[in-house]
């Protein structure tokens, strides 16, 4: 049951708009009462207008706002005098709503007003809550729902039979509410909850009474049927759940992404685990919806695998495949039924996939919005689970899931998201990625959009590169993980901990490093063999996994290798590195021939004398670079400059660009190439 959390103290730090901002972020905070970006409220309060005149003006929140993190700017200004004439009317389309009240508007720059404004200007009440409780959605959804809210509420509740959100649905409860003066509340069958007061603080305490009482008369009847009956089969491991779903993910991504980029997120709770291994899952999950707000992020339907975990990983994978196809074509047949000429069909994937034994999996074009349809089917659960207490769980026909789905005025809210970068639902790989050329790299491909691990030995730095990616850039948008690249265990481990975090792979960059400067006479087996496997061997093991995930993804694949200028252009006392810098370009050459037929590119860029922030120019490695050319490790830096045919300095954000470009679809006809980032160093002139 959610808590009265209502406090003065925090009142008087958010008083914005008489208690509403307050109160929406106070309620949107709990998923359980409000739906992300869904929910609805406002306030009416007197407004002085540029002439100074008395206006009364209705606050109600902006169109795809989130009640949980929304500001005073967030909300639109209504003039209500201006509206309430729409009373008088009959009927009034979507478009013609809109319009209309597009003149009524108060202040110029604020965001377009929810769909559902005119239920709250249509109301007699200064304060009013529209939310979307899930034991309140639970008596909205089962079939006698009418009966079960008189039954607890009686004569206080205005039942309101289900029609799609705008004129009609504010005027029927506005009319209900008028006839029933005992009302404190209405429930709107398959929608959800409207409260109101005086105040702010009534309003809120109104809210949370009705949502207690209906959280209370559910779990009064929970003895009287059971909700779910546990299928007959052991809930596997944590461990067995990761190995199976390591080894399908890539798949089951590639197959999302097969038009648009997806993040994957993986979802094993109790919760969902119990459902999903239920025996009534797969009936219970082919309904529908539970209502508008959840259909939007989550589809009519989820995919539901019909894998038991004997069977095996590789029947689960032909059952992804299939279903995955399935699902796709019978989104096209729903599409075709209902659709009309000025359609365009969206993603027709699924966005939920529910498999007993491993829990759910979510699809999105980021982090983010997967994670929006994770917690909403939570909330489907809990809605499909309260009403099966009751008497079964009920939805929208398929027809009216289309109209809702396709509803011009929720693909408005669509538009409202900033257009795609280059690399939105795409996840990149790449080691060395604590400093340098390696931090610089994910920095770029974040702003652009990926989704980065950040693979490093450095494990504290990575984190620090990963926090700022998350800061700036979102939600999820970065990992951090420690990797030894030359270590086979290690390097199949980070990008199993990737798959698992994100679904798949797209970008690898081989980037870690490291640099010892000797003459061959002092140079050691053992700094040989160091210098082997950091980048030989590591540039091996990273390409080695990355083609093996590609091929199961079947997406194609990006593979970029940092290389040097010492990979075509002979240096002394650095022998080692020059050597290991040379194999790894002839071996992307190779690479680029082995994945041509399967869409992977592979390219290399070949800076040099990258000093900034570069974790391998040590104090050792300068003073041994130096003292080969002979001069003090303070000229070093002018000295390559001064080498360089462009005289200008090379940053690690300079390499970042070219990679970028050749991670990008910019390039898609470019594999087995090489760009040079070195200020042009004549002696590295590629032939």
């Amino acid at each position: 049951m959610p808590e009265n959390l209502w406090s003065m103290n925090s009142l008087k730090k958010l008083p914005g708009l008489d208690g509403l901002v307050y109160r929406c972020n106070l309620l949107g905070a709990d998923c359980s009462i409000v739906n992300v970006f869904g929910g609805n409220n406002s306030v009416k309060q007197i407004e002085k207008d540029h002439l100074g005149r008395d206006v009364e003006v209705l606050w109600v929140k902006g169109s795809g706002s989130n009640l949980a993190t929304i500001t005073e700017q967030g909300f639109s200004g209504l003039k209500l005098a201006d509206i309430l004439p729409l009373l008088e009317r009959e009927q009034l389309s979507d478009e013609e709503m809109v319009e209309y009240l597009s003149h009524c508007c108060f202040l110029p720059d604020r965001p377009r007003q929810s769909i559902e404004a005119l239920l709250h200007a249509f109301l007699p009440f200064k304060h009013i809550d529209h939310t979307h409780p899930d034991a309140v959605i639970s008596m909205a959804c089962t079939p006698n729902g009418k009966d079960v809210c008189e039954e607890l509420w009686g004569e206080e509740v205005v039942w309101v039979d289900y029609i799609r959100p705008g004129f009609t649905l504010s005027k029927w409860i506005a009319e209900g509410v008028k006839a029933n003066p005992k009302a404190r509340l209405v429930v709107m069958a398959r929608h959800g909850l409207v409260t109101w007061g005086e105040t702010s603080q009534d309003c809120y305490e109104n809210t949370l009474r009705a949502i207690n009482e209906a959280e209370e008369f559910i779990r009064s009847r929970k003895n009287q049927k059971p909700v779910s009956e546990i299928a007959n089969f052991s809930i596997l491991s944590k461990h067995e759940r990761e190995d199976v779903l390591a080894s399908v993910l890539p798949l089951l991504r590639g197959a999302l992404s097969a038009e648009t980029p997806k993040i994957i997120v993986v979802d094993n709770s109790e919760e969902v685990l119990t459902f999903a291994n239920s025996k009534l899952s797969k009936e219970l999950s082919k309904i529908g919806a539970a209502c508008p707000d959840h259909l939007i992020h989550t589809k009519r339907v989820p995919l539901f695998v019909d894998w038991h975990p004997d069977d095996g990983v590789e029947i689960l994978k032909e059952k992804l495949a299939e279903g995955v196809e399935t699902y796709k074509s019978e989104y096209q047949e729903y599409f075709n039924t209902y659709s009309n000429s000025e359609d365009v069909i969206r993603d027709p994937y699924p966005r939920i996939v529910l498999i007993p034994g491993l829990g759910m999996i979510t699809a999105g074009e980021n982090a983010m919005q997967a994670e929006i349809s994770q917690q909403l089917y939570h909330r489907a659960i809990k809605v499909i689970e309260g009403s099966q207490v009751l008497n079964g769980f009920i939805s929208l026909d398929e027809e009216e899931a289309f109209k809702i789905e396709y509803w011009p005025l929720e693909l408005y809210k669509l538009s409202l998201r900033p257009a795609r970068a280059e690399f939105d639902g795409k996840v990149m790989l790449i080691t060395g990625a604590a400093s340098g050329i390696g931090r610089a790299t994910a920095l770029q491909l974040a702003r652009e959009g990926a989704h980065v691990a950040i693979l490093d030995l450095n494990l504290e730095g990575a984190q620090k590169v990963a926090d700022q990616i998350i800061q700036e850039y979102g939600h999820k948008k970065a990992i951090a993980l420690k990797c030894d690249v030359g270590e086979e265990d290690a390097v199949a481990e980070a990008f199993r901990k990737t798959i698992l975090y994100y679904g798949g792979i797209d970008i690898v960059v081989s980037n870690a490093g490291i640099g010892l400067t000797h003459s061959i006479e002092e140079t050691e087996l053992k700094d040989w063999n160091l210098i082997q496997k950091v980048l030989s061997t590591g540039y091996f093991l990273v390409s080695r996994e990355a083609f093996r995930i590609w091929r199961q993804q079947n997406l194609g694949g990006n593979l970029i290798f940092v290389g040097s200028k010492n990979s075509v252009r002979a240096g002394k006392n650095v022998i080692a590195y020059s050597a290991a810098k040379a194999a790894e370009l002839h071996m992307a050459r190779c690479l680029a021939e082995e994945g041509g037929e399967a869409g992977i590119r592979v390219n290399t860029v070949l800076p040099d004398a990258v000093l900034q922030g570069a974790s391998i120019f040590t104090e050792e490695f300068r003073k041994g670079r130096a003292a080969s050319y002979g001069i003090d490790p303070s000229q070093l830096e002018e000295y390559y400059i001064q080498r360089c045919i462009l005289k200008i300095p090379v940053y690690p954000e300079h390499i970042a660009e070219a990679i970028a470009f050749l991670a990008s679809s910019r390039s898609s006809r470019t594999t087995g190439g090489v760009i040079t980032v070195d200020g042009g160093v004549n002696t590295a002139y590629m032939r």
